[in-house]
C-alpha cells in the first residue's frame, strides 16, 4: 500500500508526533472496518423510529409507558453490553469482542423481525442492544489505540460517520419499505395495512445485512497494538505499529506505551479507577458522555413521529422529513471530520452546546405558539447540523483518548455505560415529559442542560488535539 506523509513540522514535540511516513491506506482501512460497529449502532438506533407507528398498532401499545419501554428496552441491553465490554475486552482483546458483537446483532435482528408478541419483541431488542453496547464502547476505543496522534480525531470520528451512515441508511430503508399511508387513515386501517403487518418486520430484519458484513470484516483486522503491549505481546504490537508508520515510529511508540502500561502493572483496574487522579478523568468522561445524550437530540431521531406531528406534518411527510434530517446529519459529520484535528475538541464541544441551547430555546418558543410549517423543519435540521459537527463525534473522540492505557478498557466501559444510562433515561422520559409538559417546555429543559454542559466544558475540558495517548495521560498525573 502506498505511503503518504501526515503531520506538520514543528507542531508536535514527542518522538511519535513528529512528521512521520504513515501507511495511510492501511490505517484508514482498519479504522473503517472497526467503525462498522458504529453503523450497526446508528442503524438500530433509528430503525425503530420508522417502524414505531406500525409495530405499536400491531402490539396494541397505547399507554405512554408501554411506548417508552418499547423504544428504550434495547438500551437495557446497551447498558449491560457497555458495562461488561471493558472487562471482557481487557481479558480477551478488542478484536474478539467486536466479532462477537457482530454475530449477536445479526441473530437479534432476525429475531426481532419475527416477534409474534410484545413479550417476545422486548427480549430480542435487549439482545440487540447488548451487541450495540459492546460495539459502541469498543469501536472508538480500538480506533483510538490504533491511530497515530496527528489524525486520531479524524479517524475516531469515522466511527461517528458510520453511525450517521447507519442512521441515514435506516431512514432511507424505512422510507422505501413503508407504503404510502393516507393522511386520514384510522389506527385499524394502519394495523391492517402491509406496513402494519409486514413492513415493520422488514425494517428490523434488514439490519442483519450490515451485521454480517461487520462480523466477516473484523476477521481481517489486527488486534489493538496497545492491548497487545499491555498483555506482553510486544513483538506482535511492534509488527502492527511498524506497518502503521515504519520501524522508527514503532520503536518510539512502543517505548511510550510500555512505560505507561508497566507503571502500575501490579494493581487491579478497579483500584486504579478509584485513585484520585483517575476519578478526576473518569468523572470528566462520564459527564461528557451524559451530556451527549441529555442534550436531547436523540429524541428527534427516536420520536420523529411526535416531533413532526406536533409541527403539523402527516405520516408520509414525516418519513420523508426523517430522510432529510439524515442527509444533513451525514453532511455535517463530514464537516466535523474535516475540522476536529484542526480546531480541536474543546472549541467544537463549546460551539455545539451553545448552539443547541439557542436552537432549542427558539424551537420551544415556536411549539409554545403552536406554530406549524416548514420553519419547524428548518429548526430541527439546524439542531441536527449543530450536533453532528460537535457533540456527536467529538464526545466519542474525547472519551476514547483521555483515559490512561492501563485502565482504558475499564474506564471506557464505565463512561459508555453512563452514556447508555443517560440515553435510557432520555428515551424513556420523553413521552412522559411531552405528555405532561408539552413539546415547548420539554425542549426548554434540553436547552438548560446544554447551558450547564457549556459551562462544564469551559471549565474542565483541556485540549487534546495532536497529543499522543501517552501525552494525554500525563495531564492527569
Amino acid at each position: 500500500m502506498a505511503n503518504s506523509t501526515i503531520g506538520t513540522a514543528g507542531e508536535q514535540t514527542s518522538a511519535t508526533t513528529r512528521s512521520e511516513h504513515f501507511n495511510t491506506a492501511y490505517v484508514y482501512t482498519i479504522s473503517l472496518v472497526a467503525a462498522l460497529g458504529g453503523l450497526l449502532f446508528g442503524y438500530d438506533w433509528v430503525v425503530i423510529g420508522g417502524a414505531k407507528p406500525f409495530y405499536e398498532k400491531y402490539f396494541g401499545l397505547t399507554d405512554p409507558s408501554q411506548q417508552g419501554w418499547a423504544m428504550s428496552c434495547a438500551l437495557v441491553g446497551c447498558l449491560v453490553g457497555a458495562l461488561v465490554s471493558g472487562w471482557l475486552s481487557d481479558r480477551f482483546g478488542r478484536k474478539r469482542l467486536l466479532i462477537a458483537a457482530g454475530l449477536v446483532f445479526a441473530i437479534s435482528s432476525i429475531g426481532t423481525s419475527m416477534a409474534i408478541s410484545f413479550a417476545v419483541f422486548v427480549p430480542w431488542r435487549i439482545m440487540g442492544g447488548f451487541a450495540i453496547g459492546m460495539a459502541s464502547s469498543l469501536s472508538p476505543m480500538y480506533i483510538a489505540e490504533f491511530a497515530p496522534a496527528q489524525f486520531r480525531g479524524k479517524l475516531v470520528s469515522l466511527n461517528q460517520l458510520t453511525i450517521v451512515i447507519g442512521i441515514l441508511l435506516a431512514q432511507v430503508v424505512n422510507w422505501l419499505i413503508a407504503k404510502p399511508v393516507p393522511a386520514d387513515a384510522t389506527a385499524l386501517q394502519i394495523l391492517q395495512s402491509w406496513n402494519g403487518q409486514v413492513g415493520w418486520r422488514w425494517m428490523f430484519g434488514v439490519t442483519a445485512v450490515p451485521s454480517v458484513l461487520f462480523f466477516i470484516s473484523m476477521f481481517i483486522v489486527p488486534e489493538s497494538p496497545r492491548w497487545l503491549a499491555k498483555n506482553g505481546a510486544h513483538e506482535r504490537a511492534k509488527r502492527v505499529l511498524s506497518r502503521i508508520g515504519g520501524e522508527s515510529y514503532a520503536t518510539n511508540a512502543l517505548s511510550e506505551i510500555e512505560a505507561t502500561v508497566t507503571q502500575s502493572a501490579e494493581r487491579a483496574d478497579l483500584r486504579m479507577l478509584l485513585d484520585r487522579p483517575m476519578l478526576r478523568v473518569l468523572g470528566l468522561g462520564i459527564i461528557l458522555a451524559v451530556l451527549q445524550q441529555w442534550c436531547g437530540i436523540n429524541v428527534i431521531f427516536n420520536y420523529a413521529e411526535e416531533v413532526f406531528s406536533a409541527a403539523g406534518y402527516t405520516v408520509s411527510d414525516i418519513l420523508f422529513n426523517i430522510v432529510v434530517t439524515g442527509v444533513v446529519n451525514l453532511l455535517f459529520t463530514l464537516v466535523a471530520i474535516g475540522i476536529v484535528d484542526r480546531y480541536g475538541r474543546r472549541v467544537l464541544m463549546l460551539t455545539g452546546s451553545a448552539g443547541l441551547a439557542i436552537i432549542y430555546t427558539l424551537l420551544g418558543a415556536f411549539y409554545y405558539a403552536h406554530s406549524h410549517g416548514v420553519h419547524m423543519l428548518v429548526f430541527v435540521v439546524a439542531a441536527i447540523a449543530c450536533y453532528a459537527m460537535s457533540l456527536a463525534p467529538v464526545t466519542w473522540v474525547v472519551i476514547s483518548e483521555i483515559f490512561p492505557n492501563r485502565i482504558r478498557g475499564a474506564a471506557m466501559s464505565v463512561a459508555v455505560t453512563a452514556l447508555w444510562i443517560a440515553s435510557f433515561i432520555l428515551t424513556y422520559t420523553f413521552p412522559l415529559f411531552n405528555h405532561a409538559l408539552g413539546a415547548a417546555k420539554t425542549f426548554w429543559i434540553y436547552a438548560a442542560v446544554c447551558v450547564i454542559g457549556f459551562l462544564f466544558i469551559k471549565q474542565r475540558l483541556p485540549e487534546t488535539k495532536r497529543k499522543t495517548l501517552e501525552e494525554i495521560e500525563s495531564l492527569w498525573t
